[in-house]
């Protein structure tokens, strides 16, 4: 009897193993576990999604496809060729204006064509790219830390502000002109950044609402300023500051290869400052605090971490970045203070560091995106005829889509991702 059971046991494992499906390659097991709703496949299908809405409305924009609407049912090929090549060539155009242009390299082989416009493109997503990791990490750390950051716009104006005035004000050798101008805009960031913090830690004043109000403060702040005796340019009627020194400028990276590259130092401070958040977020007590408060401030507070003077500290650091990033922008592109010397930065920052997750690297990979989105979108608006906005129009969508895994998640058809691999989760429900 028992020799029977044995062998009907060893006839049922013979069975099931001729049913088991053969072990798959390593390449099979690496698409099988990136098809799924990881943080990485989540942000690429995005982006791609992102590009292929805005080929839709670059192709419904023009004049000649919208033409083909009255026959199309006659002769759909005219529709799709038009639109093929309005869409192509719009986004050929953006790569050239961003990454490289192929013609331009050919031309500087062949000595034809000097090598400044072949480091064009890529010298100017770098210089868009700077100033927006450093504000993207502004509202990243304040994400992390539990709050919403979005005075970064504020915050960065005051950083331009500190670092311009000691740029033009303070007489000082090269080399420590810099530092000191780097130095007074993180400051003055910082302390724009402390208000609300030390506002929400001690009355629970919500640091949404401060920190607009805040951000309307520091704009008609900087619109005062420009026009005060010793402040405005003595050469000039317009509002304008005075020129930052050279001493006190940041140095231009490609400089020796022509005057039209404006690379600078700045990206080189950003990346700095990103590996050292880095650092602080995942190795430093500071960090843990930061972390522990953002995803459960009761359990923190239980556990001994001090909530409010966390909260101080997370949003005078996060001002302080701010500030590194509109001093990067007047110390190093627009070397003096006007209205709207950092544009829209300090708000871009807020999609950056969404798009990069909070995550000091993502926050660096998404400004260099966004960097190259304003780049190529000034050639492709040049070459091609697209409205800038469309531009802005892309950047949204790839955010909202990221905001959003589970739209992205429904249209590609993603398995969920394993709870021990790479999820898309983050603080505050990601």
């Amino acid at each position: 009897m028992t020799e029977q059971t044995t062998a009907s046991a060893e006839d049922l494992a013979a069975a099931g193993a001729d049913q088991l499906p053969p072990p798959r390659t390593f390449a099979g097991r690496f698409l099988a576990s990136m098809w799924t709703a990881n943080t990485v496949t989540v942000t690429v299908l995005a982006v791609l999604l992102a590009l292929v809405i805005g080929g839709i409305l670059i192709a419904i924009s023009d004049e000649a496809v919208r033409a083909t609407f009255s026959y199309f049912f006659s002769r759909p090929s005219d529709f799709f060729t038009l639109s093929w090549d309005k869409v192509s060539d719009a986004y050929a155009q953006l790569f050239k204006g961003s990454i490289v242009d192929p013609a331009t390299v050919q031309a500087a082989v062949n000595g034809t064509g000097p090598w400044e416009r072949v480091f064009f493109p890529i010298s100017e997503t770098l210089t868009y790219a700077a100033p927006l990791a450093l504000t993207g990490l502004a509202f990243a750390v304040a994400f992390r830390g539990g709050l919403f950051n979005i005075g970064v716009q504020g915050q960065a104006i005051m950083g331009a502000v500190g670092a311009a005035i000691a740029g033009f004000l303070l007489p000082l050798p090269v080399g420590i002109h810099l530092v000191v101008a780097l130095v007074f805009g993180a400051a003055f960031g910082g302390m724009y950044g402390f208000v609300p913090g030390f506002l929400k830690a001690r009355t629970g004043a919500h640091e949404v609402i401060t920190t607009i109000m805040l951000n309307y403060v520091a704009l008609f702040f900087l619109g005062w300023l420009i026009v005060q005796k010793g402040i405005q340019d003595p050469e000039r009627s317009d509002a304008i500051s005075k020129p930052v020194d050279d001493s006190a400028q940041l140095t231009h990276l490609l400089g020796f290869l022509g005057p039209s590259l404006r690379v600078n130092l700045g990206i080189v401070v950003a990346i700095l400052v990103v590996a050292a958040i880095a650092w602080l977020l995942r190795r430093s007590t500071f960090g843990f605090e930061l972390r522990a408060v953002g995803l459960n401030p009761e359990a923190s507070r239980t556990a001994g971490i001090g909530v409010g003077s966390t909260y101080v500290m997370v949003m005078t650091v996060a001002g302080a970045l701010a500030g590194l990033g509109g001093a990067t922008i007047v110390l190093g592109t627009a070397v003096s203070l006007t209205g709207a010397v950092i544009g829209g930065v300090g708000f871009d920052g807020l999609l950056v560091g969404l798009l990069g997750r909070a995550k000091p690297w993502g926050v660096f990979f998404a400004a260099l995106l966004f960097g190259a989105l304003s780049a190529g979108g000034n050639r492709m608006q040049s070459f091609s005829g697209i409205s800038l906005e469309l531009v802005g129009v892309i950047q949204a969508l790839i955010v909202i889509f990221v905001a959003a895994p589970a739209l992205v998640k429904t249209v590609f058809r993603l398995r969920p991702a394993k709870v021990s691999g790479l999820g898309t989760g983050m603080s505050k429900g990601w």
